[in-house]
């Protein structure tokens, strides 16, 4: 019999949200509703508008403005403090390999890197969302994503003959808790990051799979993703090409 082959893409895009960031000093002065994050001593200033610009200024500080070295940039003075430096690495689509024989089943996956560089004090978050639910669909047909059978991800991906499933999993040193395991058979527990385990499904609502602490500035951080398309051979899935597009967001805390 000559086996047809059902071709599996995915398709990634970058998200940047930039901030400023309130959580990574101290308040100078707090109530219960409101928080002043810096203050001022001087003479003047203030805020000016027009239909093309916005002015904010302060008169009567001292030492202001930028300053830079090789090994530090620092720009003094209350309008110009609590900006974050935060980038994020572009990676292409990519292809999940092998093919997958629509007579048998199997299995294809792929990785992609991105690398968080922030000098935030606070660290970041870096989440993923799919754009559609299912994630991954052709046109005449979907793959379900993957649902972990407890609270927490599978160690193994886990999959039946008459099951199609789409997940992934998280690798590197800012995975969160809920992605790390006991390099045995269980996941949510903050000890190893092993590879190839510990799989989760996609969805529509972000969700966080690594958080760095405090300024990576300027090596960044590599957290590395792993798709995986699993077909049994019980499943009659409709041949064709199959494409899941979904956001990475990095977010200074």
């Amino acid at each position: 019999m000559k086996a047809v082959v059902l071709s599996v893409l995915f398709w990634t895009t970058l998200s940047l949200l930039w901030c400023y960031s309130p959580d990574a000093l101290a308040q100078v002065m707090q109530s219960n509703n409101f928080q002043i994050q810096s203050d001022s001593v001087n003479v003047g200033g203030g805020n000016a508008t027009s239909s093309n610009y916005r002015l904010e200024s302060t008169v009567g500080e001292v030492a202001t403005g930028d300053s830079d070295s090789s090994s530090f940039s620092l720009r003094a003075g209350y309008q110009q403090m609590q900006e974050v430096y935060l980038s994020l690495s572009n990676v292409g689509d990519l292809t999940l390999t092998p093919t997958i024989p629509g007579v048998t089943g199997g299995s294809a996956s792929g990785t992609v890197s991105v690398v968080v560089t922030t000098d935030s004090l606070a660290g970041y978050q870096l989440s993923i969302a799919a754009d559609n639910d299912p994630a991954m669909q052709s046109d005449l047909d979907s793959i379900a994503d993957y649902v972990p059978i407890g609270a927490v991800p599978d160690f193994t991906f886990n999959y039946a003959a008459s099951d199609a499933l789409f997940g992934y999993s998280p690798e590197g040193g800012d995975i969160t808790v809920r992605y790390r395991d006991n390099g045995a058979d269980t996941c949510g527990i903050d000890t190893t990051d092993t590879s190839s385990r510990c799989w989760d499904g996609l969805s529509t609502t972000s969700a966080t799979i690594a958080r760095g602490a405090g300024s990576n500035h300027p090596d960044g951080a590599t957290t590395t993703v792993r798709f995986q398309v699993s077909i049994g051979g019980a499943v009659a899935q409709t041949v064709g090409t199959y494409v899941a597009t979904t956001t990475i967001t990095a977010l200074p805390l």
